[in-house]
């Protein structure tokens, strides 16, 4: 093949994975407005959040594969800059930080800081806000509502992200951010790829 034909095909299959990409994000818009529960109608992963029950699904295909209790913001739902709030919307997993980090490895900033935090079972709240074992950074794409000005997810620094907290899970704790228990933030690390798409609504 000539180098004109593989450009191509890269250019091709490029084509098809944003047509690919564009009809999920469609489908998911479809799905807030009309206020169906969110699947995927390809054969990939999906992420859905819904903060009133405080849990997140993990979709591949049409299926439900994984179903995790989580935290969101003790301060209700809201993509305001500086509100604390959890966004609503369509996202994406922009980054994956923490790999091979021990489970309930501290994170500060998104770095390592070698200390491995106390986990907790109880309703214990230590007041600091603890990013453990895993970071999922997530990027909004819907322009005025999660993307862009005063309502940007990515900039606000939203993660879903592991806590030591864990006795508060299935509560509403975060200051923005979803919390998930440790092992079950090592597991969705693994299990979702970069760029997997993340709707959470109400």
């Amino acid at each position: 093949m000539n180098r004109y034909g593989l450009k191509t095909r890269i250019a091709k299959c490029l084509g098809n994975i944003m047509k690919r990409k564009l009809f999920l994000i469609f489908l998911l818009l479809l799905l807030f407005a009309t206020g169906y529960p969110i699947q995927s109608a390809a054969n990939e992963f999906i992420i859905t959040i819904d903060t009133s029950k405080q849990k997140l699904f993990v979709f591949e295909g049409r299926e439900i594969i994984r179903i995790y209790p989580v935290s969101t913001s003790r301060y209700g739902v809201g993509n305001e800059k500086n509100s604390n709030k959890t966004p609503l919307g369509t996202h994406f997993i922009v980054a994956k930080i923490g790999k091979d980090a021990k489970i309930g490895t501290i994170f500060e900033q998104r770095k390592n800081t070698g200390q491995i935090a106390e986990i907790y079972t109880d309703i214990t709240d230590i007041k600091e806000e603890l990013i453990t074992t895993r970071i999922l950074w997530l990027k909004g794409i819907v322009p005025g509502l999660n993307e862009g000005g005063e309502v940007d997810s990515y900039a606000r620094c939203i993660y879903i992200h592991g806590t030591p907290e864990e006795g508060l899970i299935g509560t509403p704790a975060s200051k923005g951010c979803i919390r998930m228990k440790n092992q079950d933030i090592f597991e969705l690390f693994g299990l979702v790829p970069e760029g997997t798409l993340v709707g959470i609504h109400q």
